[in-house]
């Protein structure tokens, strides 16, 4: 491309200070290092992640440095590639992650994990390989939040935390896969491993929860409850293969008591998708004693859940997952394809798109419960 090796000048969504809506600039891509590749971002989803590091910093969170790109969902084109890249070249489609997949250190060589450490300190406070960023503004440097800032025309990212895909994948569904479907699906398939004619709760009915139900109906659970404090929700819960919906303010038990009398004696397995240590302990204490499992798929990093250790020593299993467990470069593909052969919702869980220069309402829409998923466009 013409562009290769030249700064490209483009439009970001660069957050400033935390706590403020984020401003579209004009910022400066600089070309990809060694083991680095420069997209251009077709579209991106908005995560709640995004949105906590931006307006719930300190809280739950630990602090990213600013001024930062945000956005990790994402789905885009090679643009250029740096020295010694050889597994991606200019108009391949492509899924940026946050996880990376080196494919050579113990962790990636273990089929128990896809924790994969490769440059893990650096792309966690926002800079690549070298401790840069690619991105800059006003002559200053914006960080690349997780390493990826896809709220960004353009970003560069390196070439570990990057997965190629098929050539006729449809870039604003797909980018789905780089975070929040892929995460809670992996949580009941590959976390909960979700057995046939089992009974499942699943708290929180954002894209991520709406995942996981997706998950556990292909595990052919026999009862999906799905359980949320917005009852807009139950509607597209139901489509997504939940059999009951439940609201805990319609009741004066705590929802885990609810739980074990309607299941008469608790779940076989507890997804908890929303990122309140309360919540947490409540999907803990609605499974059944003895084979009981709560798998932990909502976001905290610095709070402390609390565990009556009663409930594990009955023979309940607590865990936790990240991005699903799935090994992110070799299986982002695989659920691309499975899209694609029509065996995986994306499209369902889209209720907005809109042009990045209204990335602002998107968060609103995040924050108000209004939507599932919205999807910025950025071409």
């Amino acid at each position: 491309m013409s562009t290769t090796g030249q700064v490209i000048q483009c439009k970001a969504a660069v957050a400033w200070e935390p706590g403020k809506p984020v401003s579209i600039e004009d910022v400066d891509v600089a070309p990809p290092k060694e083991h680095e590749v420069r997209i251009q971002v077709v579209a991106t989803g908005v995560c709640h992640t995004d949105w906590e590091y931006l307006y719930e910093a300190g809280k739950g969170m630990k602090f990213r440095p600013f001024p930062l790109v945000l956005g990790h969902e994402a789905a885009g084109i090679v643009e250029s590639v740096g020295p010694g890249v050889t597994k991606f070249s200019p108009g391949d489609k492509v899924i940026p992650l946050f996880l990376p997949q080196c494919g050579d250190c113990d962790r990636c060589r273990s089929p128990k994990t896809n924790h994969c450490r490769k440059n893990w300190s650096y792309t966690q406070v926002g800079v690549l390989a070298d401790g840069t960023s690619r991105i800059s503004c006003k002559g200053q440097q914006v960080y690349q939040f997780l390493g990826v800032s896809s709220f960004s025309q353009y970003t560069v990212v390196i070439d570990t935390s990057l997965a190629k895909i098929r050539s006729d994948a449809p870039l604003d569904k797909v980018c789905l896969l780089g975070c929040g479907v892929s995460t809670g699906y992996g949580a009941a398939v590959n976390a909960a491993q979700v057995e046939k004619d089992s009974s499942c709760a699943v708290f929180g009915l954002g894209a991520v929860g709406l995942a996981a139900i997706m998950g556990c109906q292909a595990a052919e659970a026999k009862r999906i409850i799905a359980v949320d404090v917005n009852p807009d929700k139950f509607e597209i819960a139901k489509k997504f293969g939940a059999t009951d919906c439940v609201n805990p303010k319609d009741h004066e038990k705590p929802i885990q008591e609810v739980l074990v009398e309607m299941t008469e004696g608790g779940v076989d397995y507890a997804l908890e998708c929303v990122g309140s240590t309360a919540i947490m302990s409540a999907a803990l204490e609605s499974t059944t004693d003895a084979w009981g499992i709560c798998v932990i798929a909502g976001w905290s990093e610095t709070e402390a859940m609390e565990v009556v250790v009663e409930k594990i020593l009955m023979g309940r299993t607590l865990k936790g997952t990240y991005f699903g467990g799935w090994k992110s470069v070799d299986d982002v593909p695989k659920l691309v394809d499975a899209y694609m052969n029509k065996k995986l919702k994306l499209d369902e869980f889209i209720t907005h798109t809109l042009p990045l220069k209204e990335i602002n309402v998107a968060f609103e829409y995040m924050r108000t419960g209004t939507s599932i998923r919205t999807v910025i466009s950025l071409s």
